[in-house]
């Protein structure tokens, strides 16, 4: 692990403070309204978002050196990489909940601002828990590895469906709130005279909505889908800290670097959603880089502890992410998925 130290100094704190949330400003005006956002132009806000963390890449360049620039790319990276395996678990979510597409933006955006909490006060956490020794870092790649060992097992029952009814978010918001079944409009809560409205209409005579007095508000299957994208997206980040805390342990370093990274993952979404069935093989390459990072944390937790000089830098790190990456990407288009072509090819 890197130990760069560059602290808190007050230009780059501004400097990442400014673009961060400038950054953000701009995708909220433009995208306010509920609507479809089409490929096209989640791939151009994709690229927006890549160019404003590179960016940032090299204002750490100018100011800090190539060492500093080179720890928050690698960091970039492997988090924009981990974060596909979060997004497809997300798209089964939308899936499950029914959620219209011109929907979806607005629960990502509310995700989104609940993971770049979470991930402070997670990397806040993990970089503290740093000082106590080489063992927490064994224990960061025991995380890391056993995440790697998950998605090989839940690759091979991919036809299971999750009942995400049974969900620990799901029922705590059903402890909450009362529910109105129905999505109405964008509202992750309507009121009870809302929801008087929608029994008096012939076609909701038959639900209940399982309470016996009025209530101020209802949750909307918008909600509950909310909260089980925000518990996911923290059970990920007890994953995806350690990993890119593997890179360096410099919180300024580590947070913008998954700041930046999820600030672009609302359009990837939209992205990877359109190129899903040809990005066959990109979870492959994401286990693969797993088991890389947990070997790296564990490189670096033994020379602490037995004293050898086998470690990894951050080059050979970026390095790696990128080559692991790009051999994904072809791989999936060398060797498509064959499914529906046995399908076809074999009728009953």
């Amino acid at each position: 692990m890197d130990t760069t130290h560059i602290g808190f100094p007050i230009e780059t704190v501004l400097v990442f403070v400014f673009l961060s949330v400038g950054a953000i400003l701009i995708d909220l005006y433009m995208h306010r309204d509920d609507k479809v956002i089409p490929l096209k132009s989640a791939i151009m806000w994709s690229i927006f978002w890549i160019a404003v963390a590179f960016a940032f890449a090299g204002f750490l360049y100018l100011h800090h050196g190539l060492e500093v620039a080179s720890l928050f790319v690698t960091g970039y990276a492997l988090e924009k990489v981990l974060s596909v395996d979060n997004l497809f678990v997300i798209m089964a979510i939308f899936s499950w909940f029914s959620v219209p597409d011109k929907f979806r933006h607005r629960i990502l955006y509310w995700g989104i601002i609940g993971a770049i909490v979470f991930r402070g006060i997670f990397v806040a956490i993990g970089t503290s828990l740093l000082a106590l020794g080489p063992w927490v870092e064994v224990v960061f790649a025991l995380m890391v590895a056993w995440t790697a060992v998950m998605m090989l097992r839940s690759g091979e029952q991919e036809d299971d469906v999750e009942d995400y009814s049974q969900h620990l978010a799901y029922r705590a918001v059903k402890r909450l709130f009362p529910v109105w079944p129905k999505i109405k409009g964008n509202n992750f809560l309507i009121k009870q005279k809302d929801v008087d409205e929608e029994l008096a209409k012939p076609e909701n005579a038959d639900i209940t909505v399982g309470r016996t007095s009025q209530a101020k508000y209802y949750a909307t299957p918008l909600l509950l889908c909310l909260a089980v994208v925000e518990l996911s997206d923290v059970m990920f980040a007890f994953d995806s800290v350690p990993a890119v805390i593997a890179v360096s342990r410099e919180p300024l370093i580590v947070y913008s670097a998954m700041m930046f990274a999820i600030l672009g993952l609302r359009t990837l979404y939209f992205v990877l959603e359109a190129m899903k069935q040809y990005l066959v093989h990109l979870e492959k390459a994401v286990i693969v880089l797993l088991f890389f990072i947990a070997g790296k944390l564990g490189l670096n937790a033994t020379s602490h502890i037995f004293g050898h000089d086998f470690t990894i830098s951050a080059t050979t790190s970026l390095v790696v992410v990128v080559v692991v990456l790009i051999a994904g990407v072809l791989a999936s288009y060398v060797f498509p998925e064959k499914k529906d072509e046995e399908q076809t090819s074999n009728p009953a």
